[in-house]
């Protein structure tokens, strides 16, 4: 089984530290934590920007553990799927779990698309796990890199977190490309022909 702890210091270290980028909706963030999710969680105080900085390492941890592993049930889908899942839980949100229900409808097997995983969810993931055992982690994270490509599709500004200034590939999609098989990594021409609409 793996180690979630493990997982969640993997996502730290992705996340890097302290950053307040006005392009990017989540606002003033430290080791992936943003302002938003600080104050949610911490509703009795009065959350600024310098409390996000004063975040430490071991709190982001705890706070992924508990609120982006444990508490969205990740822990009860297929183990293959708690790596990327939790990544794109820290990451999106919600939205990692509708990647997944949305994924789990192409392949046939009927599901909400509510962003919760619940016994519908768990169970359909099971279902597809048995169908694709070698496959379903691979077909995710191509579906997660999807999600970030049409991201900047619609939103200019974010297209910096897909697209490096040079044109190879950002920050998201390798990302998402550390959870998908080397063998279905886009080459730097797939990627440069995919965003090459982008201005």
């Amino acid at each position: 089984m793996q180690d979630v702890r493990k997982l969640a210091e993997a996502i730290v270290r992705r996340e890097g530290g302290y950053v307040n980028d006005p392009d990017d909706p989540g606002g003033a963030t430290n080791f992936g934590v943003t302002i938003h999710t600080l104050r949610r969680l911490r509703p009795d105080q009065q959350i600024g920007v310098e409390d996000v900085r004063r975040l430490t390492r071991e709190e982001a941890i705890e706070i992924y553990i508990e609120h982006y592993f444990t508490r969205p049930r990740i822990a009860e889908l297929p183990e293959p799927l708690w790596a990327t899942v939790f990544d794109m839980y820290v990451n999106a949100g919600a939205n990692a779990v509708r990647i997944l229900q949305r994924l789990l409808g192409e392949m046939g097997i009927a599901v909400s698309v509510d962003g919760v995983i619940g016994p519908q969810t768990i169970g359909a993931a099971r279902r597809a796990f048995e169908m694709a055992p070698a496959h379903l982690a691979d077909a995710y994270g191509i579906a997660r890199r999807d999600y970030y490509y049409r991201i900047g599709d619609r939103r200019p500004a974010s297209r910096k977190f897909a697209r490096r200034r040079d044109g190879g590939k950002g920050g998201w999609i390798t990302r998402a490309e550390e959870f998908i098989s080397p063998r279905f990594h886009l080459t730097d021409a797939e990627h440069r022909a995919r965003v090459a609409g982008w201005s």
